[in-house]
Parts: structure tokens; sequence; C-alpha cells
């Protein structure tokens, strides 16, 4: 198993390394750092915009390559990743952020896979009964709605609810309370508080696709023969469909779970925007608009490790499932 986990996970570092560097090339030709520069006063000539750029790495007039060199050496050599093109390292914004998006992304992907996963487990054996036509019909209707719409929508929701109680139950603004609170359990409850709404928009567009495709998977595998040969053993039909057929069914799940992470981490990018929250979606939309190269590579960066590891441990589970993978 330890060898299975370093050989996937030395190919997917290498992915990684190759998706970064790519990523520089394309930020670096179609992001223009100038424009920061171009509508100040007074204004600029083209020697003083790349006079003020030459420090960051960024000056138009020096070859790609040549700023791609430096760039990667620092980043190898000191794990120093750039500024901007007004000179704020990205190094003093990516570790907070990471941490802020992290946890949202982590907890909305467990989140929405375990709810996801477990309602379609339970539909697919209660097939076309009263539960299994409700939920789809709700899936299908949450299915269709933006995330934008869903985040404010819940905004809304707080913002009503905490009118009704006379005092702010639910918070939709910010990770944390402006000024912090006093207390390290206070703390914790403050930030907790913080998350709900953003965990709830994520996960409530996201369990969906886990439900209704978990629910296709259990339900072409329930009528299997080695299901039926299981129950012929004396097993009723809940322990057939635990022990075999939820087996069996887990396993495209199981795989699919890496490739969702992308596709999480541009809803957290509308989640963060509409709930305040600082973390790497908000800090991708600043950096496209001022055409930040340096920071724009850091959080492809950000997504394709998180994705390398989404996929990991997607392998790592097909491996406990699949007896066929851990004879291979």
């Amino acid at each position: 198993m330890v060898r299975y986990v370093l050989r996937k996970a030395t190919g997917w570092l290498v992915m990684v390394v190759v998706a970064t560097n790519a990523t520089y090339f394309l930020a670096s030709w179609f992001l223009d750092p100038r424009s920061n520069y171009r509508e100040l006063r007074p204004v600029r000539t083209d020697e003083q915009i790349s006079h003020a750029l030459a420090p960051y790495g960024l000056d138009p007039q020096t070859s790609v390559l040549d700023r791609w060199w430096h760039w990667l050496t620092d980043v190898f050599l000191h794990f120093d990743w750039g500024h901007s093109p007004t000179g704020v390292p990205v190094n003093s914004e990516v570790p907070h952020r990471v941490l802020i998006s992290g946890q949202l992304i982590t907890i909305g992907v467990v989140a929405s896979v375990v709810i996801g996963v477990a309602l379609g487990v339970y539909t697919a054996s209660r097939q076309y009964g009263l539960t299994d036509r409700v939920t789809q019909t709700l899936s299908v209707v949450l299915f269709n709605v933006p995330t934008a719409v869903s985040a404010l929508g819940l905004v809304l929701f707080a913002v009503w609810l905490n009118q009704r109680l006379g005092w702010t139950f639910l918070h939709v603004a910010g990770a944390t309370t402006p000024g912090g609170v006093d207390g390290a359990w206070a703390n914790i409850l403050d930030r907790a508080n913080h998350l709900i709404l953003p965990t709830v928009n994520l996960t409530l567009l996201g369990y969906v696709g886990w439900h209704l495709t978990q629910r296709t998977l259990l339900l072409d595998t329930i009528n299997a023969d080695y299901v039926r040969t299981a129950r012929a053993t004396g097993l009723t039909r809940a322990q057939a469909i635990r022990r075999h057929a939820l087996r069996a069914s887990l396993i495209p799940t199981a795989t699919s779970v890496a490739f969702t992470i992308p596709a999480v981490l541009t809803g957290a990018i509308i989640t963060e925007t509409v709930f305040g929250w600082e973390g790497m979606g908000r800090y991708f939309i600043q950096t496209i608009g001022k055409n930040d190269v340096h920071g724009a590579v850091a959080v492809a960066a950000f997504g394709a490790v998180i994705t390398a590891i989404g996929a990991i441990l997607a392998d790592i589970a097909t491996v406990l499932l699949d007896p066929r993978v851990r004879v291979s």
C-alpha cells in the first residue's frame, strides 16, 4: 500500500509541477501587469512602468523565459512565489487564504459526499417510494439553482431569522467577527458560526450529484448475480446490499471525488464572494482583476495540489473497496 501511494503521489507531483509552470506561461501571455500603472496620475511612461515592475520580475521588456527562470528558482530555493505588480508579496496573502478556503472546501466536499451517498443508498433500497420521489424532485430542483442564487437566498434567510430572534444567530459575512472575540472556545465557536452558511451553500449544491449518481450505481448492482447469490446463502436484502452491492457501487464514486474538487473550488469562488470570505476564491478574482501573474499562478498551484490530494485519497479508497486492485 505504501509503495502504491508513493507511486501515485510521485506521478501527481510531476503533474502539479507541469500544470503550475504551464499556468505561469499562460498568465504571462494573457495578463498585463502594466495596466496597474497606466491609470495613475501623473501619467507614467512605458520606461517608468517597466522600471517599477522590474524588481518584481514582471518587466515586459524581459523575456518570458528569463522571468520564468527567476520565478522558478525563487520558488524552489526559497519558496518565494513572487510579488504582485504593486509589490505585495504573494507569500503574505496565500497562507491564511489557503486555511480559509481549505476548511471550507474540505468540509463542503466531505459533507456533500456523505449526505449524497447516504441518501442515494437509502432511496435506491426503497425505489419508487415516497421518500425516493420527494428527494429526487428536490435534488433535480437544487441541481438547477445557480450557486450565487442559493447563497443570496441563505443570506436573506439568515437576515430574516436574526431579525425575528432579535440577535445575531447566524453570521452572514466574513470568516470571523471583526475585532475578534475573547477566549479560545469563544473564538472557535465564532469561526464555526461563520462557517455554517457557506458550508450549507456548498453542501446543498454538492450533494445532489452524489445522491443521483449513487442511487443509479446502486440500482445497477442490487440485481446483479453476485447479490442474488449472496441472498441465496441466507443474507437478508439489507445485508446483501450493505456487504456486496454497496461496496461495488462505491468504487466509481470514490474515483470521482478527486475530479469534483475543481468544481467545488469554482463554487467556492462565488460562495466566498457572497459571504465575504477572504479565501483563495476571492484572491483569484483579485489577481485576475489586477493582472497579477504570480498570484494567479499560486492559486492554480493550490487548485492542482488539492486535486492531487483528492485523487490520492480516491485511489486509496478504491484499493480498500476493490480486492482486485489490492491483488494487482
